[in-house]
């Protein structure tokens, strides 16, 4: 009877469930930025940390299923983890995380469903058109190395001809086209990333004008889509 009680004490203190595992997890992806969140495990007086790990297909078929510490989140003391790095591949992802307070630890709790980047919220990018001297110039949001763009322009009239380049260049201006006096030229453009085989919708059109006495005007912001003329295509990669 001694020896039962004795090790009462044991159990309790080096057992997995002394802790309230968190709960709620979930996971907010947009333009390939994944952040995991959960409830917070409320201690009364206490600064609980968090542990949490991922298996991707490769740590599950070829690495005996072994879990993998968050590059950023293990340990954490804030109810969120940015996975971003940590996910490398469009396959599923299991994620979990579990609770600790010195050398206690509560269950964990696995994400449900597994997570796949491919279905990241892909957005239209922010763009800043202008012109520099006679020449349509565009500067498109940094999205990060994955991102490219789809940029179309065209001029405001009648049977335009839309162009498209392929731009790759983040950040920095880029050159589209040599406008005429007068006229008023038009841009919109959207998102791709090869890697998950998707693209965003295109923006809001933005449209600008150079008068005769060669001043630069912005025109009409968020043209909406479709309105400057047929959609003939011509590509270019810049």
């Amino acid at each position: 009877m001694w020896l039962f009680y004795t090790l009462i004490p044991c159990l309790l203190i080096d057992g997995v469930a002394l802790l309230p595992a968190p709960q709620n997890l979930s996971i907010q992806s947009t333009n390939m930025k994944h952040l995991l969140t959960w409830s917070p495990v409320i201690m009364a007086g206490e600064t609980i940390h968090y542990s949490v790990e991922y298996q991707g297909e490769y740590e599950s078929l070829y690495m005996s299923h072994i879990w993998i510490p968050s590059s950023r989140c293990s340990p954490t003391t804030v109810p969120e983890c940015d996975v971003t790095d940590d996910i490398t591949a469009t396959v599923p992802y299991n994620l979990r995380v579990r609770a600790i307070l010195g050398s206690q630890t509560s269950a964990w709790s696995i994400l449900k469903p597994p997570f796949n980047r491919n279905s990241t919220i892909l957005t239209p990018p922010g763009m800043e058109v202008t012109k520099d001297g006679f020449h349509l110039v565009v500067k498109l949001e940094d999205l990060g190395p994955q991102f490219e763009f789809l940029v179309a322009y065209w001029r405001r009239e009648p049977g335009a001809k839309e162009h498209v380049k392929i731009v790759r260049s983040r950040g920095v201006p880029v050159h589209l086209e040599t406008m005429e006096p007068a006229a008023v030229y038009c841009v919109k453009a959207q998102t791709f990333v090869k890697a998950i085989g998707r693209h965003s919708t295109f923006s809001q059109a933005e449209c600008v004008k150079v008068q005769e006495n060669h001043q630069f005007t912005p025109e009409v912001n968020q043209l909406q889509k479709g309105r400057c003329g047929s959609l003939c295509h011509d590509r270019a990669v810049f």
